[in-house]
């Protein structure tokens, strides 16, 4: 518990997503994002809204602890679909370094999706989202956040 209590706060993202995906692209795709995040149930519970500015949506993060797994549950939610995704990634911190994993589909093909959070100090961390299509063999990575603390001016 308490997992995500150093996300909790006001945030600047600079994104970095790649164009196209699974196709060995190296063209990335730059914007601005901002996230607002906080806590529930004591720190077994995590929540956060980040609005990409130039992007024309929204999305939504709930992530949920469960204590006889020792695991976390992430669930997205994005505000052109309108739905809340699943399947959630399911992993756990290791020595700050936070792992998920889920089975999904992207485009219609099947995939071993992965966050990683890591680079935690109490200013800024980083979000990776990567897929693999062959048995966690190889990792794409598709998604990079860069958080840093939004001032307080």
């Amino acid at each position: 518990m308490g997992d995500f209590d150093f996300f909790i706060g006001e945030w600047d993202v600079a994104n970095r997503r790649l164009t196209k995906r699974h196709v060995g692209s190296d063209d990335w795709d730059e914007f601005p994002g901002s996230s607002v995040a906080r806590t529930f149930f004591g720190g077994a519970g995590s929540f956060d809204e980040i609005t990409f500015p130039t992007k024309g949506f929204s999305g939504a993060t709930v992530r949920i602890f469960d204590p006889a797994a020792g695991t976390w549950a992430i669930y997205w939610m994005n505000s052109g679909r309108g739905v809340l995704e699943l399947p959630p990634v399911v992993g756990r911190f290791v020595d700050r370094v936070g792992t998920f994993y889920a089975d999904d589909l992207d485009e219609g093909r099947p995939v071993r999706c992965r966050f990683i959070w890591s680079g935690i100090t109490a200013t800024s961390c980083r979000w990776e989202q990567a897929f693999s299509t062959d048995g966690e063999r190889t990792w794409e990575t598709n998604w990079i956040m860069d958080f840093t603390r939004a001032s307080l001016d």
